[in-house]
């Protein structure tokens, strides 16, 4: 059959009059045509996010056994994709790159869970189209608009919805929504989040998880004139919480607390032109303004980012083409809360990129494409005084450039069965610091964190291989991958300079999704088990180690061990009116070793085998539309109780370094939630 054909309709229509609501649909569609890694793509829809009462990163991926999240408390969940952390994914919402990270005790990513009207996740590197610096895979969180949430006829709208959870806390958002004419919507949306310090199966306090989150969105779209699609929105969210110096970490009772808040502000306008299977023009600017503020201590940090992407897609026969531009720019600076100092570093990236699309056959769908990135990176600090310790200003500055490619094809046996094969390429250069590590973060007192001259950047190469099966009532697929992420960039402790090129990171593994639907009935399971090791250049220890299965606490801002992984569960249609659902998570246990850093600065005597322990989470749901306007949602979590630490956490180094411990997660948690649509 002919993938592509659809792709050309959509586009031909383009050529006539289109209602936002439609463009947006259309616009979707163009996206879903992919090859390189498409067996191991992922798609959550806001129907799935309210099902089981999304409250954070976690419950989003939940039902994802590739994707995972560590870290119970809010402001310091990272993503994890194949056990690669969201440091090396590019991620975007509404197209606008959430980059860097103010600490790395913390998340470089917050989103609202009821905002979402989908999240589409590439694991691994994929597509020319993913972006700069899509070394691990890519996330997009795309945000609703007034028109996804109007009925047909509807002039105006609005939610207010109520939340309770049982472990802990509470809250309360509003929309609004409505048509500012007939091509035009507008959304505004408040939410509010008061949490006290949850407990974790064993019924004991998680201290320093209580925060208070304040989130503010506006969103207006529409069209400009025929076949001239425009929106613009603002993000703005606040958290304020005591958190501990180091909120991925456990916090024991009596342990300081330090009042902290964390701030994101993101401006996104998109605009699209379709005219005819020629000229289908898409553009994004950004801007986003971060920072943190409080910690151990009292320090301040800033993150500033903008860039755009202007990009086409063409349509010729049995070929589609995706080309464009995309330009990044961040600047991080901190210092004392006081002003005694101040940091700073700059990086951007320039990229140029083709991706095609071709129907050799009927049965035979070819992808291939080429990207070009430009990296910069220019780093500042002006310290006067440091503990007593007098440092002048320093500078580093970088400029590298890399070229990508991808190729993939997707051959249909039959109707049910296809098979894949992809090989993807991509790069990314120095990127700028998190706040602390800018901050004078010194080893000898005197030692300042500069990029080596000779650092390169990291260049990553991965091959999948797939077969799906759709049938009625039934899809499967199953994919394995090999990924080979060479001149990993790290704290290398080598030299006058602290990030160096330390090695090649290899990942493999193996995935599968099934789903089978009966009567009312939808069934499904899934697994994935991940194998990360680092390969360490030769001579950058004293003591030489075969491959070592990277860890969260050695490597931050690199990865995590994680056991395999399975998720299962099923979903029932009651009636029109009512579902409910189950699903089960199961994580076999893991044993690593570790502290390789720690052994060779001497730190500790020998290797330490950390054990991950296995543990099984249950999850139940019920959604009950108890009128139009009213609907009523369940859901419990960690149902028996289960106490542990998510793999993707910190470890248990207790035996070793007696407050290197990651926090366990929540207990039961009963969440109800009532909402209101007028």
């Amino acid at each position: 059959m002919k993938k592509l054909a659809l792709v050309s309709a959509i586009c031909t229509s383009f050529s006539s009059p289109i209602s936002a609501q439609e463009l947006a649909k259309s616009k979707a569609s163009v996206e879903k045509i992919s090859v390189v890694g498409s067996a191991t793509n992922l798609s959550i829809t806001a129907e799935e996010i309210e099902q089981y009462q999304a409250s954070d990163l976690a419950d989003i991926f939940r039902h994802s056994p590739s994707v995972s999240v560590g870290g119970s408390v809010g402001v310091a969940q990272k993503i994890y994709i194949r056990g690669v952390e969201d440091s090396l994914l590019n991620i975007t919402v509404d197209g606008a790159q959430q980059t860097s990270t103010l600490f790395h005790h913390i998340g470089r990513v917050t989103i609202d869970p009821d905002l979402l009207q989908q999240i589409d996740v590439q694991a691994g590197a994929g597509e020319a189209t993913s972006g700069p610096g899509a070394i691990g895979g890519s996330i997009r969180f795309k945000t609703k608009d007034a028109q996804d949430l109007l009925n047909q006829g509807e002039q105006f709208g609005g939610r207010v919805k109520a939340s309770y959870f049982s472990n802990d806390g509470t809250r309360f958002s509003t929309s609004v929504y409505g048509k500012l004419s007939d091509t035009w919507g507008l959304l505004g949306y408040f939410s509010t989040v008061d949490r006290d310090n949850m407990e974790d199966g064993d019924g004991d306090t998680i201290y320093g998880t209580a925060a208070d989150q304040n989130m503010m969105f506006i969103k207006v779209s529409g069209e400009l004139a025929d076949n001239h699609h425009l929106s613009l929105s603002i993000e703005k969210r606040d958290e304020e919480g005591d958190f501990s110096a180091r909120p991925n970490w456990a916090v024991q009772e009596g342990d300081a607390l330090y009042p902290s808040e964390a701030k994101r502000d993101t401006y996104v306008a998109n605009y699209i032109f379709s005219h005819n299977n020629l000229l289908y023009l898409e553009a994004t600017a950004y801007k986003t303004e971060s920072s943190f503020n409080g910690g151990r201590f009292a320090w301040l940090a800033d993150i500033d980012t903008y860039g755009l992407d202007i990009r086409n897609t063409s349509i010729i026969d049995e070929h589609k083409f995706i080309y464009g531009v995309d330009y990044r720019n961040d600047e991080v600076s901190s210092g004392s809360a006081a002003g005694t100092k101040e940091n700073a570093e700059q990086g951007s990236v320039l990229g140029i990129y083709a991706q095609g699309y071709s129907d050799i056959t009927p049965q035979l769908l070819l992808s291939y494409g080429v990207r070009f990135d430009s990296y910069k990176f220019k780093q500042d600090i002006l310290l006067d005084e440091y503990y007593g310790t007098a440092i002048t200003e320093s500078a580093s500055s970088l400029d590298d450039s890399e070229v990508s490619f991808n190729i993939g094809l997707a051959y249909d046996i039959n109707d049910a069965w296809t098979v894949g094969l992809g090989y993807a390429e991509a790069a990314r250069g120095k990127q700028i610091g998190d706040g602390f590590t800018i901050d004078g973060y010194l080893y000898d007192g005197s030692d300042i964190p500069v990029a080596d001259e000779s650092l390169v950047p990291e260049t990553v190469a991965n091959i999948e291989a797939s077969i799906t099966y759709t049938s009625e009532n039934l899809s499967a697929k199953a994919s394995i991958y090999n990924s080979s992420l060479d001149d990993v960039i790290f704290e290398g402790y080598e030299g006058d300079s602290v990030y160096n090129n330390i090695g090649t990171l290899d990942t493999k593994g193996f995935e599968f999704d099934l789903a089978y639907r009966l009567n009312s009935f939808d069934f499904f399971i899934g697994f994935s088990a991940t194998d990360t090791e680092l390969d360490l250049r030769n001579g950058l220890y004293t003591v030489s180690y075969d491959a070592i299965d990277i860890n969260g606490y050695e490597f931050v801002g690199l990865g995590n061990s994680r056991g395999n992984t399975w998720v299962a569960g099923v979903d029932y249609d009651v009636n029109t009116d009512a579902k409910v659902g189950f699903s089960v998570t199961k994580v076999d246990s893991l044993d690593i070793d570790t502290l390789h850093q720690a052994v060779d600065l001497g730190w500790t005597d020998s290797l330490y085998t950390l054990n991950k322990p296995s543990y099984t989470t249950f999850d139940l749901y019920g959604q009950w539309n108890v009128t139009n306007s009213l609907l009523l949602n369940v859901a419990v979590t960690n149902l028996f109780n289960e106490l542990y630490i998510d793999h993707s956490s910190v470890g248990d180094y207790s035996e070793v370094f007696g407050t290197v411990v990651g926090p366990y997660e929540s207990g039961r948690d009963i969440r109800l939630s009532i909402s209101y649509q007028f």
